[in-house]
């Protein structure tokens, strides 16, 4: 099993979290298969994270939020996909089964999970951990918890 390392960010704007999306997208290139888990109350710029992540990655067009339709999926120009999940809605971690994600998560592909807690016990273990923390002047500072090339990848 590869080392779990953490480090710490601060992201004092936006410009700061495209350099990290772009460092990641670097090593997650070409073709992604990884489960990246974004932490944080509303507000914390998960799904800013997750777009920016996903242009870096090369997908054109309109990002939307899967806030209500709980998974958006995109074709990643070198092939693959990358599924964006919002459990925010979830009352019951079983409602993950239910609605099919065992067969999703078994699948090559990125899969970017935003409110991964409301699906708890149901996810597999993440590659790739951020906990955003809004901060009073509107930057954010970010735990990043994962493998040793993922985290080395967004220092």
């Amino acid at each position: 099993m590869a080392p779990i390392l953490e480090t710490d960010l601060l992201w004092p704007d936006e410009a700061a979290a495209q350099v990290t999306a772009e460092r990641l997208a670097a090593v997650l290139l070409p073709s992604p298969d990884a489960t990246i888990e974004l932490h944080g109350p509303l507000g914390a710029g998960k799904t800013t994270f997750v777009r920016l992540l996903l242009r870096a990655l090369g997908v054109q067009g309109r990002i939307k939020s899967p806030s209500y339709a709980v998974m958006e999926v995109y074709e990643l120009p070198g092939g693959g996909s990358a599924s964006h999940f919002d459990f925010y809605r979830f009352g019951d971690p079983r409602e993950w089964e239910d609605a099919g994600f065992r067969d999703v998560f078994a699948a090559p592909g990125l899969k970017l999970c935003e409110w991964p807690e409301k699906a708890a016990g149901q996810l597999p273990p993440a590659d790739l951990q951020l906990f955003l923390e809004l901060m009073p002047d509107d930057s954010r500072r970010v735990r990043v918890v994962g493998t040793q090339n993922l985290v080395e990848a967004v220092k």
